[in-house]
């Protein structure tokens, strides 16, 4: 019992220090409502209290003004059982409060229109601004504003002020027992709004996407309010002082989870349509994101569900809010690797609110939460050998598997369930913030998971494509080193020979048979050997591969696996898009390698030319196809299913369709499916021609090729399991990760380009060069790329990503151009002419095969 004296004591001296007794004419040095007294922090009042506690100093008694009023979150709810004794007030000093407003504690959108009026009368605003400036600096004001009126009829009110009366004794001695600071200054007086009150049976009614706060009401205000420049600046200052205490009350005493009714301060805040605006950006949104960062993952949630019940435009609003501030803050300061833009507070915080409302987008989208792809049989291989930390005696780390983020897990949602969301991913990307990032210093942060240092990987969807893929370069390149340090620490353990890399050693003639026959053993033997680094030899030849005799090795592949005449896939002359041949001879075995090379790629940071389907990479990251996949996939099945659900006459006489589907397999040989049992005695109808459609394209997109595509995506993961691929990207990002940019803009290319060996931008040979190439078909380009690149599409982010340099090489000559895929270097000889090098330059790109020693 004395330490919760104690307790009580040094929080009414926290209370005096920071809000006052309430008498103005207070000459208590220690107390806010004395003259001279200098306004502190939360973190000083907090120690200073401490110290006046210990030598017994001067407490000051709530002043009768204060009372009722609870200028502290704590005394709020005490306001309404306070009323009935403002009746006993005598009409003058009744009159004198309706004129000044000093007993109003908390905002109700007709007393704010009551007010506004007698404003309007005198054309003196300055009331209102007081009321405005009062209520909305203060945590326990801004609560219990704005809320929905619920009507109670006599026996309901009877019996929650029977329950009032029993609560507030079990909440006196609980109170005395936490620590906090959010107590009544009174003892008498000590329920919380929201527990001893009619709020919590409000809270406890409350769906999880639900508010106690009428938000209409605040947007009606606030729609009302924000014309007056005065009144506008009087939101403003409020939200100054307003922010550290609310950051306070979230760090150090646990506020939400006594009252979730604390969530409608920030409801109502965000319902400013003013807030992206530059007065806001200096300070006050600043403090307001670093106090609502803090909120626990249980409220960010509910913030989550109840905003994607809002517009799409209303989304953007506050989209663009946090937008800007990130913007501004980018912007104004000149981020480096040694002034990090992680380190930076603002920056972070509205980071972290921006991402409740992505989630929130997501949301509110068009979710698809039910087709999801089912999990492997068989787990993953793990490595026959001895991993470094295992020889070091430590746990293996990574054995935690992907990282999930703890938002999407408390909303049981994913990024990709949502098909459609409210407003484009695009526009949650920040250019600005992309530019100023340092990625190997981001990527370190990611990876180390301190709680001191923040990092962007964790909110992915700010950035773009280029900066996740420079991410996930950097996790795969440590991947490798670790691999490599591991097989060098075995070696010298188990005494066997030294193989730091993934060789393959293959005929050109021959390439499937060896790359894939190498490919199964070492995915038999040791899937870990998979995450070395590729590094391949073409037998007879002598280039040597530092990335470009890759990239050739994959394009090799993807031709020889992709030809219809080997019948592991089909092609659709119509949309030129491969897809797996549910008749296939080949085993399940020649899939998974197939996956391998798909993984690979990704690995070795290659890109391929491949032409799959979006549903392809959905169904990687997890989601099975449906209907509305099957407009990519197959647009003319597509268009004969959606015709079927439109037509209004009757199906079942006028089309005569069953439940049995044919299909023709490799020879074309037709095949027959039923969709149900006895599927071909069950006629389609208006009444279930929906479930027929559903289920032709689970046929199509999903059983038909079941065992193929499992086999397809167990040999990517092997290969990508450990990655941050699904947490970084979406499946269209993915397909952009494998196949590269269709875009090639060459003005770009020539606008990046770096010279060597006497060349610069202004040399008569380089002018030349690029009217000669600017001339070019696309096919011709193509080629072009090929030739010097190793692949024929452009990186992630376009050609102007690509760092390609262009060397002299000799004067005038007979011979042709030259280039290091691996490093993306053309070796151009100094030609005479520029006919002259437009014929050298075809000859070189058109005939262009192997590799050779210079």
């Amino acid at each position: 019992m004395k330490r919760a004296a104690a307790k009580h004591l040094i929080e009414r001296y926290y209370h005096q220090l920071t809000e006052g007794c309430g008498n103005e004419c207070c000459s208590n040095p220690w107390c806010a409502s004395s003259v001279g007294f200098t306004r502190m922090d939360n973190n000083a009042a907090a120690v200073k209290a401490l110290e006046l506690y210990k030598v017994n100093a001067k407490l000051c008694d709530p002043h009768p003004s204060k009372k009722g009023t609870a200028s502290t979150y704590l005394e709020s709810s005490t306001h309404s059982n306070s009323a009935s004794s403002d009746q006993q007030v005598n009409h003058k000093e009744a009159h004198t409060l309706r004129e000044n407003f000093k007993d109003v504690s908390y905002l109700t959108e007709e007393k704010v229109y009551e007010i506004l009026g007698m404003c309007g009368e005198k054309e003196d605003y300055s009331p209102l601004i007081r009321v405005i400036g009062r209520v909305f600096s203060s945590a326990e004001g801004l609560v219990q504003s704005f809320r929905r009126s619920k009507p109670h009829t006599k026996e309901e009110l009877k019996s929650l002020q029977g329950k009032d009366e029993d609560k507030d004794e079990d909440e006196k001695e609980a109170a005395a027992c936490s620590a906090t600071a959010m107590e009544e200054d009174s003892p008498s007086s000590s329920t919380r709004p929201g527990e001893g009150s009619s709020g919590d049976n409000d809270v406890q009614k409350l769906a999880p996407d639900e508010v106690s706060v009428d938000i209409e009401a605040v947007r009606r205000v606030y729609e009302r309010l924000l014309s007056n420049e005065k009144i506008e600046a009087a939101f403003l200052n409020a939200l100054v002082y307003l922010s550290p205490n609310v950051e306070c009350d979230l760090t150090y005493h646990n506020v939400y989870s006594r009252d979730p009714n604390y969530l409608n301060l920030f409801v109502i805040v965000m319902e400013n349509s003013n807030l992206h605006s530059p007065e806001y950006l200096e300070i006050a949104l600043p403090q307001f994101c670093k106090a609502m960062s803090k909120l626990p993952l249980a409220a960010q949630a509910k913030l989550a569900r109840l905003w994607s019940h809002y517009s799409a435009e209303q989304i953007r609003r506050m989209m663009e809010t946090f937008q800007q501030l990130i913007t501004y803050k980018v912007i104004s300061n000149e981020f480096n690797s040694r002034n990090l833009v992680n380190d930076d507070d603002a920056v972070v915080a509205s980071t972290k609110c921006l991402k409740i409302v992505y989630y929130a987008n997501v949301l509110g989208g068009d979710l698809d939460v039910e087709h999801n792809e089912d999990e492997d049989d068989e787990p993953i291989p793990e490595s026959s050998e001895l991993t470094l930390q295992e020889l070091l005696g430590e746990e293996r780390r990574n054995k935690k598997g992907p990282r999930v983020d703890p938002l999407e897990t408390e909303l049981g949602v994913r990024t990709n369930d949502c098909r459609r969301p409210l407003i484009p991913f695009e526009e949650f990307i920040n250019e600005p913030l992309n530019e100023v990032l340092e990625m190997d210093k981001d990527y370190t942060f990611f990876k180390v998971e301190t709680e001191n240092k923040f990092s962007f990987m964790t909110c992915p969807f700010i950035l773009n494509a280029v900066t996740k893929n420079l991410g996930l370069y950097y996790d795969n390149r440590i991947r490798m080193y670790s691999e490599r340090r591991i097989t060098v620490l075995y070696s010298l353990v188990q005494g066997q020979q030294l193989n730091p890399y993934l060789r393959l050693k293959v005929r050109r003639d021959h390439i499937i048979d060896d790359a894939l026959v190498r490919l199964e053993m070492i995915a038999m033997e040791n899937p870990a050997d998979l995450k070395k680094q590729l590094y391949v030899e073409f037998e007879g030849e002598q280039g040597v591969d530092e990335g470009g005799v890759s990239k050739e090795f994959f394009q090799l592949v993807v031709e020889e696996i992709f030809n219809p005449d080997i019948g592991m896939f089909t092609y659709d002359e119509y949309t030129k898009l491969f897809w797996f041949n549910p008749s296939s001879f080949e085993n399940e075995g020649q899939y998974t390698l197939i996956g391998i090379v798909l993984g690979l790629a990704i690995y070795n940071n290659c890109i391929l030319d491949v032409h799959f389907p979006m549903v392809v990479y959905r169904k990687l990251m997890g989601k099975k196809g449906t209907f509305r996949d099957l407009a990519d996939a197959n647009p003319v099945l597509n268009q004969s299913l959606k015709e079927l659900l439109e037509y209004e006459g009757s199906v079942e006489e006028d089309m005569m369709i069953t439940f049995q589907i044919s299909h023709n397999d490799l020879f074309g040989n037709p095949l027959m499916y039923d969709l149900r049992e006895n599927g071909d005695k069950i006629p389609v109808t208006n009444d279930n021609r929906r479930e027929f459609v559903a289920q032709y394209s689970d046929y199509i997109l999903n059983k038909s090729v079941e065992k193929q595509f499992k086999a397809f995506r167990r040999g990517f993961h092997m290969v990508t399991n450990e990655s941050p691929l699904k947490y970084l990207f979406r499946p269209e990002e993915i397909e952009l990760l494998i196949c590269g940019s269709r875009n090639l803009d060459f003005l770009a290319l020539e606008e990046t380009t770096e010279y060597d060996g006497g060349y610069n931008r202004d040399s008569r040979i380089i002018k030349d060069f690029w009217e000669t190439l600017h001339s070019f078909g696309e096919e011709q380009k193509r080629l072009f790329l090929q030739f010097t690149t190793g692949t024929d599409r452009a990186p992630v982010g376009g050609l102007g990503k690509l760092k390609m340099i262009i060397a002299k090489n000799g004067p005038d000559t007979d011979r042709l151009p030259t280039s290091h895929t691996c490093f993306n270097v053309l070796l151009l000889p100094e030609y005479s002419s520029k006919d002259k090098l437009r014929e050298r330059l075809l000859k070189a790109i058109t005939y262009a095969k192997g590799f050779g020693m210079l």
